[in-house]
Order: C-alpha cells, then sequence, then structure tokens
C-alpha cells in the first residue's frame, strides 16, 4: 500500500537488545492532502533502513507500507511498516524526465459543415418537434 503527504513529526527512535541482536527503530506521523486530511503513525525498522531513509519533519513523501496485526494477552494491535520511501519532488522530477514535452494539441475547429446549415437532429417521424425528453 502507498501513502503521500507530509511528515508532521518525528518521534523519538526505539532500540532494545532481543534474542537475535540490537534493534532500532522509528516512528513517522504522515497526513495527507485531502479535503479531509488523515494521519497515520507508521514505522521503520533497522538501523540501515533508518539510515537509509533518513525522514525528517516537513518533507513530502511517498511511502510504501504493509499493515499486519498481531495479538498479545488477548488484545490484538496494528502494526504499519514502511519498507520504502520516496522524496516527491525527486519522483516529480524523475517522472519529468522520463515524459517527452507534448506535441501542441490543434484547435478544435467550430465552423458550419460545407453545403450550408443543417438542424442538429433530424425531423422526427410523426411531426412533433425534434425534442423527444419527457420534461
Amino acid at each position: 500500500m502507498e501513502i503521500t503527504g507530509k511528515i508532521i513529526l518525528v518521534l523519538p527512535e526505539r532500540s532494545g537488545v532481543s534474542a537475535r541482536g540490537e534493534w532500532k527503530a522509528g516512528s513517522y506521523v504522515i497526513e495527507t492532502h485531502e479535503q479531509y486530511p488523515k494521519k497515520m503513525v507508521f514505522d521503520v525498522f533497522g538501523a540501515d533502513r533508518l539510515a537509509q531513509f533518513n525522514i525528517q519533519a516537513g518533507e513530502e513523501l511517498i511511502v510504501s507500507f504493509d499493515i499486519d496485526a498481531h495479538e498479545y494477552q488477548g488484545r490484538w494491535y496494528n502494526s504499519v511498516r514502511a519498507w520504502n520511501v520516496q522524496r516527491v519532488d525527486a519522483v516529480a522530477a524523475a517522472a519529468a524526465g522520463a515524459i517527452p514535452a507534448a506535441a501542441p494539441v490543434p484547435p478544435v475547429q467550430t465552423a458550419a459543415p460545407a453545403g450550408g446549415s443543417q438542424a442538429p437532429f433530424p425531423p422526427s417521424q410523426d411531426g412533433d418537434s425534434n425534442d423527444d425528453l419527457p420534461f
């Protein structure tokens, strides 16, 4: 899944030691630019990804993420983990370079057809007006 928006809050990094070794995670709040903006918190797990993404407050990002849930002591918790982050301006620059400049569109001709004026609809069979609308 993807979401595009502005990073409005960078939460403090968390770290610890598990059976597999040391770990680091960071949480971020992103806000969309819809008519009714939505906020979502997502996590980036791993010191290498934290350094690679280098997310800062105020940045416009496209965040690709997975949603999962887990149970702990009879309660369920959602987990939203980012697996890719792209800067919006970098994506726009790449798209602008990949799309060639469009040729100008010729103007629409509005001249009357050759052979004189013609009614927009042919006359009806029963002699009534061309308007067969019920209102």
